[in-house]
Parts: structure tokens; sequence; C-alpha cells
């Protein structure tokens, strides 16, 4: 479903210029739970990104579901991201002063969703909040901010759900019932690709893809 082929990424100019990945070749098949990691300054972010379409190579080719996405225009690529792509961030990005459904919902009114309503509220069931609909992210736990995170990025019923770091911020009781959470999703046919540096959180996905200095040093299925 996903494919990178010789994806590069250049930063900067002249003695600033920094080749944050140098040919990057990936391919990534629906339904699998994928890990990346690498320490910093890996770019593994920078993969990220470019996967979520945030940012686009220098140069290679990046398709998702035959769509060449390193071609779209900037008003494609918001399109492609709000459509294709689930974002669950370490931040989490929630609207502090909305309330846990309006949060949920704003990819979808931006989409024009039909039955926006119905499937807010299905989802919330789906992670547990169903009575937290009214309430504001200050008036939940951090754990719970999460899971409002991950119900708004299933929303669209995006192709990709991609987690950056979504434990960052969690002690580790919480933590894991969040990776809990994602294996539930894996398991129900979610394609999921988180970035992480912890071997922990890596253990809960099927492939961790380990990135050093801009290029895949390995690609193997976890134990």
């Amino acid at each position: 479903m996903i494919k990178l082929k010789n994806i590069t990424k250049k930063y900067g100019k002249g003695e600033n210029e920094f080749l944050a990945l140098k040919g990057i070749d990936l391919e990534i098949k629906k339904g699998e739970f994928v890990a990346i990691m690498g320490p910093s300054g890996s770019g593994k972010s920078t993969l990220m990104n470019i996967i979520g379409a945030l940012d686009v190579p220098t140069t290679g080719e990046y398709t998702l579901k035959n769509k060449n996405v390193s071609k779209l225009s900037e008003r494609q690529l918001a399109d492609f991201r709000n459509k294709e792509v689930g974002f669950v961030f370490q931040q989490f990005n929630l609207l502090s002063r909305t309330s846990v459904f309006n949060n949920v919902a704003l990819p979808g009114k931006y989409a024009g969703l039909k039955n926006l309503k119905e499937k807010v509220k299905s989802l919330l069931k789906s992670v547990e909040l169903e009575d937290k609909i009214d309430k504001h992210p200050n008036q939940l736990s951090v754990g719970q901010i999460q899971r409002v995170a991950i119900a708004r990025a299933l929303l669209m019923e995006p192709s990709i759900l991609l987690a950056d770091e979504p434990t960052g911020n969690l002690d580790t009781k919480t933590g894991i019932a969040i990776m809990e959470l994602f294996q539930k999703l894996h398991d129900e046919g979610h394609t999921i690709i988180t970035v992480t540096h912890e071997d922990e959180i890596a253990d809960y996905a099927r492939r961790i893809v380990y990135l050093k200095d801009g290029l895949i040093k390995s690609d193997k299925l976890s134990l």
C-alpha cells in the first residue's frame, strides 16, 4: 500500500546543507503495524513527516494506494492528510476550550462528513470515553486526552494511523494502556506506523524499521 523509492530530504544550502534522508526504500502493506526507530538525528521524524504528507521529499517517489503523493499540490496534500492519514501526536494537539465531541468531529466538519454525530459517538465509545463527550480536555487525564486524539485520528477512516511518540508524555501504566489500544486497532485491520525511541513501545509493533544517519540499517519482524 505504501511505497517509498529512493527518498531523500535535504535541508539548508551551501555550508548549511544537511541531508536528513539519504535514499530510503520502504514498502508497508495494508494492515501492518510498523515501528520506526533510531537515535536523535537518524531521520525518523523526517520520514514520518513525508509519509504523513507534512513534508515532501527532495528527490524520490512516495506512492500510497498507487497515488503519487510526492507530485501533489499544496491543496491536494492538505486534502490527502485529512482523508488518508490519521495523526496521533505526543503533544495531543487538542483544542483546550473545545469539547471532546468537537475535537473529534473537527476533521469531519472540514470534509463535510455525513452522519458526523453518530460516527463521533461510536468512536468515543470504542475508546471508552462515551461518558466524556461534553467534557473539555482540561477535565480529562492525560491518558483520556490521548484516547480522544486517537478517536479523532480514526474519524475519516484513514489508510494510515501515524503515531509520533504516542506515549512520550504518559506514565508507564497509561502508556501500556494506549499501546494496548493500538494493538486492538491493529487486530481490527488498521495500518499503524509509530515513531518511537523506546524498545518497550516498539515491541508492540509487528515490524521494526531502524534508521541511522538517514539510512535504513535494519528492517525486521518483531518477535
